[in-house]
């Protein structure tokens, strides 16, 4: 059964509001009455009768107890005081509730003030026991603090000042990094809404050629670029990537006041470079739920709320990686100048687990350029989930170790980004256990071909355009949790016509067809074979899966009746609405491309297949051709298709919209898209375009 769309954004909202109301500005509130708070740290420096010992001079802060505070009449009376000067525009009743359960805090972390004892007076009662005016403060700050003083103006205003804007600071980063996970979560679910609305098709139709299909480098997408740089985004994507960039900036550059005196950053710049040292610090921290989303293979935009494909989930979490990495790399920049003369900062806890963050963002950049991930997928990919847990770990202690839980809530943020990560595996491990074990039968077909077959799979017949993450435990024994993801067909599809081997004889080939080179007739291959209709015999339960070796652990397929297998899915590629509703689908193959063609035969009733392959694939043309039997289809082997020539005549024949579904090499896949484009912007013909690609 699905799950309405609905029901889970509904489940996200919830989420989203549980995460927002433990951040600072939402939820939590450091300081309740700033003035209140201010008249707390211009006392905090100096020792009480009770204290246990002399303040060191760090940031002026003195170790006194609250329980010392809650009982010396000097520091009741001098605060109370302090109160009643200085905050006259709160209510008695709000004074009293600071005085309550904030009077006697230990103010030795900022913003993270552990637990209070109750004062032995009310604020009204501390007022009162004042029976003559308030003196001056000592100077010294070592002098203990035994009568009602006089908190200085400039002291009280630059505590004033500090505790208001660091903390106006910290919530303006908060509201703007909700800003940013919604954007980046929610332009996905509005674009895909949109393209459903009736008054709204018919325009994104006539776009669709300009906007979400080209590439925005000349024909590159699913080839790499010059030099293994990387995928280039199609303009759709680039769009997308290009209004997140301009939001980050203009979030990052606007709404900043400077509050002089500051007792921590003296002078207005230094100030403003604090205040974006924290803003890009807090906007790293609200893209890690987003970036492990995007990666994820159980993310709720994909499943469920867009149209998007998993592939354009894949860029776009590269991109907002890279986007993470600068906030840190700005963050960390920024705090050299400010913290390095503060040699206790530097020889902090926080501050190493920093420098660690700061140094894995750009190891896990830098390790996952494509050249690695080509030459090998398995290392990057173990290196890659390790480095980003350590990372997480370092992120946690960054903060914790500075200014403690429930202070700020930037680790509400690491709680998101955790839960999004323990809900994909979760889900991996549920799905997994739900398939079951299987013992598989596995075919060698040639030339580095393999066929697969499971049995009893229970989403055998959910429609095209699923595959699974197949495991072989036993191919590896050092690799057991390799798995890798397969098109899917369905078994009883393959069944549709069984080879009927006949007598080994030397007139039964057919040279002329094979040695050609050019072309080949289906019809030929059919009677070479002897093919045999079985539609009338019960039909086979299961999947099937097409599999050219590679360099992973597919190099260790070989024949055999009970292989051990475990899948993980299904999933789907991208959304088939939209290439179901078409009047005319074309599937477009190369090689062992057509595995993920296969289910679209019986999924539409208008259909045609052109499919390319090399001399060596002949063993997978074999296979395949009882499922061909009965659709329009054009098999080449050794020669390439024309593909502007066979959209065009296509577009001819008055289509009003043509479904493409294009899986092969990523030059095939680059070659079906800009002849796409092309032919969409020349006629009337409206065409949708689903590109199923292989590669890293």
């Amino acid at each position: 059964m699905r799950t309405s769309p609905a029901i889970w954004l509904a489940a996200c909202l919830l989420q989203a509001n549980l995460v927002f109301s433990n951040l600072v500005g939402f939820g939590l509130h450091p300081f309740k009455i700033y003035c209140a708070s201010a008249c707390q740290w211009a006392l905090q420096a100096y020792p009480l009768e009770c204290s246990e010992k002399i303040p060191k001079g760090f940031l002026g802060w003195a170790t006194t107890s609250s329980e010392c505070k809650a009982n010396d009449t000097a520091w009741l009376t001098t605060l109370a005081w302090c109160l009643h000067v200085n905050c006259k525009a709160h209510r008695m009743s709000e004074l009293q509730a600071f005085w309550e359960t904030d009077a006697t805090r230990d103010m030795t972390n900022f913003g993270n003030t552990g637990t209070p004892v109750p004062p032995k007076w009310s604020y009204e009662e501390s007022l009162q026991q004042i029976t003559e005016p308030p003196r001056k403060m000592p100077v010294d700050t070592t002098t203990v603090l035994n009568f009602t003083a006089l908190v200085p103006e400039i002291e009280y205003q630059a505590q004033l000042n500090t505790a208001l804007g660091v903390t106006k600071e910290q919530e303006t980063g908060a509201e703007y990094g909700v800003i940013i996970l919604v954007t980046g979560f929610g332009i996905p679910i509005i674009l895909t809404w949109l393209y459903h609305l009736p008054f709204t098709s018919g325009l994104l139709s006539k776009i669709t050629p300009y906007l979400t299909q080209p590439s925005s480098l000349g024909t590159y997408s699913v080839r790499p670029l010059p030099f293994l740089l990387g995928n280039a985004p199609t303009i759709g994507q680039a769009a997308y990537i290009a209004i997140f960039f301009i939001i980050h900036i203009v979030l990052m550059s606007v709404n900043y006041r400077s509050m002089q005196p500051h007792l921590y950053y003296p002078g207005e710049s230094m100030e403003i470079k604090a205040y974006i040292f924290y803003r890009t610090g807090i906007a790293a921290y609200a893209l890690l739920p987003l970036l492990i989303l995007f990666a994820s293979r159980n993310n709720v935009l994909l499943l469920w709320l867009t149209n998007w494909s998993h592939a354009t989930y894949l860029l776009l979490h590269r991109w907002v990686a890279r986007l993470f990495v600068l906030h840190a790399l700005v963050h960390s920049f920024l705090a050299l100048p400010i913290f390095l003369p503060q040699q206790a900062v530097v020889d902090s806890d926080y501050w190493a687990w920093g420098v660690a963050a700061a140094v894995l963002c750009v190891a896990i950049l830098f390790a996952s350029v494509l050249p690695l991930r080509r030459w090998s997928y398995e290392i990057f990919l173990v290196t890659h989930v390790v480095l980003s847990v350590i990372l997480v770990v370092g992120l946690w202690y960054h903060v914790v170790l500075w200014i403690g839980l429930d202070s700020y809530g930037y680790e509400t943020w690491i709680y998101a980004a955790c839960a999004v990560w323990f809900f994909d595996r979760a889900a991996r491990v549920g799905k997994v256990l739900k398939n079951g074990v299987r013992r598989s039968k596995v075919t060698d077909l040639g030339n580095g071909y393999i066929r697969v077959d499971i049995p009893r799979a229970s989403f055998a017949n959910d429609g095209p355009g699923l595959h699974v993450y197949a495991y072989f435990p036993t191919l590896s024994l050092w690799r057991p949790w390799e798995n890798h993801p397969f098109s899917i067909v369905p078994t009883s599809l393959m069944s549709r016509v069984e080879r009927q081997r006949p007598e080994q004889s030397s007139g039964s080939s057919s040279p002329t067809a094979k040695e050609s080179g050019v072309h080949i007739n289906v019809h030929d291959v059919e009677k070479h074979h002897g093919f045999r209709d079985t539609a009338s015999a019960p039909l086979e339960t299961g999947i099937t899966l097409l599999i050219k070796k590679s360099m992973g652990i597919t190099k260790h397929l070989k024949a055999t009746d009970g292989l051990l297998t475990l899948m993980d899915g299904p999933y789907h590629n991208t959304s088939t609405r939209e290439i179901r509703h078409c009047d005319r689908l074309l599937l477009i193959g190369g090689g062992i491309g057509i595995t993920s063609l296969l289910p679209w035969i019986a999924s539409h009733p208008n259909i045609k297949l052109f499919w390319s392959v090399k001399e060596s694939a002949r063993c997978l043309v074999e296979e395949v051709q009882g499922v061909l039997s009965e659709i329009e289809k054009d098999v080449r082997v050794g020669r390439r298709l024309d593909i502007s020539r066979l959209l065009e005549q296509e577009a001819d024949v008055g289509y009003c919209n043509i479904g493409v579904v294009v899986s092969g090499p990523g030059g095939l896949c680059d070659d079906v898209r800009a002849a796409v484009v092309a032919v969409g912007k020349k006629g009337s013909t409206s065409f949708e375009l689903d590109v199923d690609a292989y590669s890293w």
